[in-house]
């Protein structure tokens, strides 16, 4: 199984996202994170579609579009025609609209080429995205609570992972992706990988890095 590097463009210097996504893809990443943030999901709010469309013709690397945002079906044609790879969408905000939103919005997302995923919080029984496993082209288990980088891992994520990989295993997906967000070091990632993760979230450990090359390799193993 693969194990790939998603630096998160949440914490490059938004003056020089160009230089910053070039640099980390020239520093051997396998994927561009885009944490999108609504304001109304969560506090923050970050970048829409068009900064997806600006980076798109600046790396070859696949563009990994996290909408942490309400209502994600309404901004998926957006993401899609900017060039998105995958979009993954939050169990959260699709629940509270009806309980095959999730399901609706992934078969949506999957109408544009594009591969889908489905993310739940720290606090939501990774269970409850079970009935999607076969939908999904990746699943995303955030590791912090969604809305700022730099939080610290929360290790009880860890049996969230472990499940994760058991149940996709079960279903006859033992490759699929699952991707993990929040907290991610170069000192916890084997433990993340060793959980059943083959896709890391790194921010600050990437971007905050004096070596960024060193910093991915050590985070890929």
């Amino acid at each position: 199984m693969q194990i790939k590097v998603a630096p998160s463009i949440l914490s490059a210097d938004f003056s020089a996202m160009g230089e910053a996504v070039r640099a980390v893809e020239g520093a051997g990443a396998d994927l561009i994170h885009c944490d999108v943030m609504d304001g109304s999901f969560v506090e923050p709010i970050t970048f829409g579609g068009q900064m997806v469309k600006n980076i798109r013709p600046l790396t070859k690397l696949a563009l990994d579009v996290h909408l942490m945002i309400e209502h994600p079906k309404t901004q998926i044609k957006f993401f899609a025609d900017a060039g998105a790879d995958i979009i993954t969408v939050h169990y959260g905000a699709c629940r509270r609209i009806s309980p095959d939103y999730l399901a609706e919005t992934l078969e949506y997302i999957k109408s544009f080429g594009v591969k889908c995923g489905a993310v739940v919080n720290p606090d939501v029984p990774v269970e409850n995205i079970f009935p999607v496993f076969p939908q999904c082209d990746m699943v995303l288990l955030m590791s912090v609570f969604p809305g700022y980088g730099g939080q610290k891992f929360i290790p009880e994520v860890l049996e969230k992972i472990k499940k994760a990989r058991e149940y996709a295993v079960s279903i006859g997906r033992p490759d699929m992706d699952i991707e993990v967000d929040g907290g991610v070091t170069l000192n916890n990632a084997e433990a993340i990988k060793k959980a059943g993760a083959n896709v890391l979230v790194a921010g600050s450990a990437v971007f905050g890095a004096d070596d960024m090359s060193y910093a991915i390799r050590k985070i890929r193993g």
